[in-house]
């Protein structure tokens, strides 16, 4: 396919190195322009370009920024043709997005995203923490091999997004709608545990909606304390033990 990924933080890194790896037409971009993106993030193939460029003439549009910058690239996704695929891989965090009172009042994060995009979007490897996505990835077939929920209102935008995130090195687990991805948001039970295909059917049934921003605040708070406390890198197997402490 061709894709374009906007965003090359360690998520966006990660899958334009594994995407590229696997034999996709990758272009990356970020909002500083194509000579700021590191050596790394192109080591399989991927080509830095800009914004514009990374979403044109492509069958899938990769979003990996923070929540609080959806409204920059909004009238650009919002004009991209309806075939085209678009996945959006963030979470809200109010300590880093500014508060948003319609997430605050519970309003789903990928419903809220593809209403100021203008258009449906696919949920995917937004509930995988760096770490694991990093180190983890596994080739089909492993009993242990980490499930990615993915969801989409759109049944061939889905099966587009669960075949990339398998690219990627993880299985895609179907999650249903948008309206239900709110089972994948942080302080889910399914949210950066590192859990099986047998395992995450039953944490994304186990999800409750009104506990999920006191847990991702509480893991977050957690985490913060450990950074001041001078305590530095990598946290993979930390967070996740603390997520399931937390989440589940």
């Amino acid at each position: 396919m061709k894709i374009g990924i906007i965003g090359v933080g360690n998520i966006g890194k990660t899958i334009a190195q594994r995407l590229s790896a696997a034999g996709h037409h990758v272009k990356v971009a970020n909002s500083r322009g194509p000579e700021t993106i590191e050596a790394d993030v192109l080591s399989s193939g991927a080509r830095a370009v800009t914004v514009q460029d990374a979403a044109t003439d492509v069958e899938a549009l990769i979003l990996s920024i923070p929540l609080n910058r959806i409204g920059d690239i909004a009238s650009l996704v919002s004009s991209l043709p309806a075939e085209t695929v678009v996945i959006d891989t963030s979470n809200y965090y109010p300590m880093r997005d500014g508060k948003i009172e319609e997430l605050e009042q519970g309003k789903v994060e990928s419903v809220w995203v593809s209403e100021h995009l203008g258009r449906p979007i696919v949920k995917a490897w937004n509930a995988i923490g760096t770490y694991s996505f990093a180190h983890k990835n596994k080739p089909e077939g492993h009993t242990d091999r980490i499930a990615i929920p993915v969801a989409a209102d759109d049944d061939r935008d889905r099966k587009v997004g669960m075949a990339l995130v398998e690219a990627t090195g993880f299985t895609a687990f179907d999650a249903g709608a948008i309206s239900e991805s709110w089972r994948q948001q942080p302080g889910s039970p399914a949210y950066c545990t590192d859990l099986t295909r047998d395992e995450i059917p039953d944490a994304l049934a186990a999800a409750e909606k009104t506990r999920l921003p006191k847990r991702r605040d509480l893991a977050a708070a957690a985490f913060q304390e450990r950074l001041e406390s001078g305590q530095t890198g990598p946290f993979g197997d930390y967070l996740v033990n603390l997520n399931r402490a937390i989440y589940r």
